[in-house]
């Protein structure tokens, strides 16, 4: 059964900053019943492919349909899990190679239930939510990218 809890944005515009990524860090602090933090970034590969070497990636989604089954994911960590809290933050638009497109935080008493959940919540945002990466060339070109 879903909560009525209220569905949360995962998406920002743009890359994600590493003074954004450092405060939700320092706005813990005060939450002394946290043991455990487990993070989890994702960051835009210069890869080369046929030649070509990848200078950013353009993120787009079905962003109602991703939302909401975030949502579910969320409501399925939190069954699961005993944790405190879980952020998460997901590029759209484009994210240029070396920066931050994908942020996950989890908190918890413990530290293994907070790294559990940081990678399953990984995993299924990977593999179920609409989401899709265009890899933009330095020569100008681009191509779809295949989700791994």
């Amino acid at each position: 059964m879903m909560s009525d809890k209220k569905i949360k944005n995962i998406f920002v515009n743009g890359a994600i900053s590493p003074s954004f990524i450092s405060e939700s860090i320092a706005k813990h602090s005060s939450k002394t019943e946290i043991g455990g933090h487990s993070i989890f970034l994702g960051q835009v590969r210069k890869d080369e492919i046929d030649g070509k070497s990848v200078s950013a990636i353009e993120y787009t989604a079905f962003e109602d349909l991703a939302l909401e089954k975030m949502h579910e994911i969320r409501e399925n960590i939190f069954e699961k899990y005993p944790l405190s809290c879980m952020h998460i933050y997901q590029s759209l638009g484009r994210v240029s190679a070396g920066e931050i497109c994908l942020f996950v935080f989890t908190s918890s008493a413990h530290r293994k239930p907070a790294i559990n959940a940081c990678e399953e919540v990984v995993e299924r945002l990977k593999a179920e939510l609409p989401i899709w990466g265009k890899e933009l060339f330095e020569d100008g070109s681009h191509q779809w990218k295949e989700n791994k």
